[in-house]
């Protein structure tokens, strides 16, 4: 195998816009060389090209590719994956979903990864967007239900506090795969990620009410929650009382 050779195809048939083509190149290489073989080309792939391929996920088929990206290589994928501009977020959905719960990921692993690159917890707040008003209903109730819930936020204390509290409902009651239990294995598996996302969720959301674009709301020294301060470490309670930075 001329590994730099087939690198240089695929991120050539990339550049070109053949992803399908750039997908069968790894995959044929899986098929003929072994799995072993395409770990050492991923390995040596740029996250952007990783993520051209893997964005583009269809659960009509089996993507070997999706198959074998490693929780790091996954990682650096999502927190570029903003650049595409995605506002309907359905290609960072998909291919969270097809990934971190695949049949023998330890979606943790997936998530611990996310969070100790900068951007993880933006990424993160991208995939729950459309879900805010439920995800505070879950972080105050424990569950998803609005009907239920005050519409009033928890303070930053108050929500680690309840990150550590039994769940009210099980993991086998909401796994779906999908966002309901991608939000239950963070608040009770990765506290400390799922304060870091939710606090970017409300400084989207306050920008939306505001009238002015994330980013724009974002970078204003107001004293609101700075999405370079929402990664793992900087923008916890605990952090915020020591004003310690974060060791990323």
């Amino acid at each position: 195998m001329n590994t730099l050779a087939l690198i240089a195809k695929t991120q050539s048939l990339i550049a070109a816009g053949d992803i399908v083509g750039a997908e069968f190149a790894l995959v044929e290489l899986a098929d003929t060389e072994g799995d072993a073989a395409l770990m050492v080309v991923l390995e040596q792939l740029p996250p952007k090209d990783i993520l051209a391929i893997i964005r583009e996920y269809d659960n009509s088929k089996e993507s070997v590719i999706n198959l074998m990206v490693t929780p790091e290589q996954f990682a650096r994928a999502v927190v570029i994956e903003k650049q595409y501009k995605d506002l309907t977020r359905t290609h960072l959905r998909g291919m969270l979903n097809s990934i971190i719960f695949r049949d023998d990921a330890d979606p943790v692993e997936f998530m611990n990864a996310i969070g100790d690159l900068d951007g993880g917890s933006e990424a993160l707040a991208d995939y729950f967007e459309e879900k805010w008003s439920r995800i505070e209903a879950f972080a105050r109730t424990g569950t998803f239900d609005t009907v239920e819930d005050d519409g009033e936020m928890l303070s930053e204390t108050a929500l680690l506090a309840s990150a550590y509290v039994k769940p009210s409902l099980e993991q086998d009651e909401v796994a779906d795969q999908d966002w309901m239990e991608l939000a239950w294995i963070l608040r009770y598996q990765c506290p400390d990620l799922f304060i870091e996302m939710l606090l970017v969720l409300r400084a989207k959301a306050r920008a939306f009410e505001a009238g002015l674009g994330t980013d724009e709301e974002l970078d204003e020294d107001d004293g609101k929650v700075e999405t370079g301060d929402t990664d793992r470490g900087k923008a916890t309670p605990a952090a915020r009382e020591s004003d310690e930075e974060s060791a990323i």
